[in-house]
């Protein structure tokens, strides 16, 4: 049996065609993963720690409207700490800032960037995942089915009706079971191949871009923990307290300070020009009737 007739046959044709099928597959898909990781990767290699604190709208914009990351992204700027601020929802979703601590200087988060970028949200996430794992085992289970067809079949063609009919049935038989054996032998390299494959291209295709983005993403935000973030919290709260009570203090006296003030600047000069009003009414109330005393005793000699 030559090996054109053997790879004609249907149950081979139908284990390479899944074959074909199953490089296929995680060829593009992890190819389509490798350039979105790149992409991911280019762009945020151009921030620093250092000037993320003015440039966080830039990198806001861009990984919301990635569709790539945009999920992952939205959950994982709720955990971020800014600089002397928290973020806080507003109307429509935007961030709104409110003081916390002077003490934290750059962005920070209070959860390890990794829970949200990881493999499973960039790598395997963006796929039937399922499906390719389940590959290998598709491909062995088709060797059995046909191996066990191809003999079903077989033995329902034999023929004892005579001796001629009885030796041509029973060579179709052996050639039949060479084709079942051979499919097993087909399926289970195809598996093997795909196996081994698909490992190789997983660690060059996807885990070595995804490993240079995590350590990216790492480097840009400190990680700081609830608890040390509450004692931050604490701390400024107590500060405030305290700037708060001295005010409290001061507030008499600056009362003070201030109606003092107040009084000497406006009230003082209002009483004067009121008092130097009235006096000068009083000189010349007193001039008019002095003037009408000294013209009635005229009149009288």
């Amino acid at each position: 049996m030559n090996l054109g007739h053997i790879l004609s046959d249907p149950p081979i044709l139908v284990v390479i065609f899944a074959f074909i099928s199953a490089m296929t597959y995680c060829t593009v898909k992890y190819s389509q993963v490798k350039k979105n990781l790149n992409i991911l990767y280019q762009f945020t290699s151009n921030f620093k720690k250092s000037d993320l604190n003015y440039r966080f709208k830039e990198i806001d914009e861009w990984m919301s409207l990635n569709p790539y990351v945009s999920g992952i992204w939205l959950e994982f700027k709720n955990t971020l700490v800014f600089s002397e601020s928290v973020a806080l929802k507003g109307e429509n979703n935007s961030l709104t800032y409110k003081e916390v601590s002077s003490t934290i200087q750059n962005i920070q988060t209070t959860v390890d960037p990794a829970y949200f970028f990881n493999e499973e949200s960039l790598v395997t996430g963006k796929f039937n995942n399922k499906l390719m794992v389940s590959w290998p085992t598709i491909l062995t289970g088709l060797g059995p089915l046909f191996t066990f067809l191809n003999i079903a079949i077989a033995f329902g063609k034999i023929d004892f009706s005579s001796q001629e009919a009885t030796i041509a049935s029973v060579a179709n038989l052996m050639s039949s079971m060479q084709i079942a054996a051979l499919v097993s032998v087909f399926a289970l390299c195809a598996s093997l191949i795909f196996i081994i494959y698909e490992k190789f291209a997983y660690a060059i295709l996807c885990h070595s871009p995804y490993s240079r983005v995590i350590g990216v993403v790492g480097k840009l935000f400190d990680n700081i923990s609830s608890e040390k973030f509450l004692l931050e919290l604490l701390k400024e709260t107590k500060i405030q307290n305290n700037a708060l009570q001295h005010l409290i203090t001061e507030l008499p006296n600056h009362f003070k300070v201030a109606l003092n003030s107040g009084i000497a600047g406006n009230l003082v000069p209002y009483l004067e020009n009121l008092i130097f009003g009235m006096n000068l009414m009083n000189k010349q109330m007193k001039e008019v009737a002095k003037a009408s005393k000294s013209d009635a005793v005229d009149d009288l000699f």
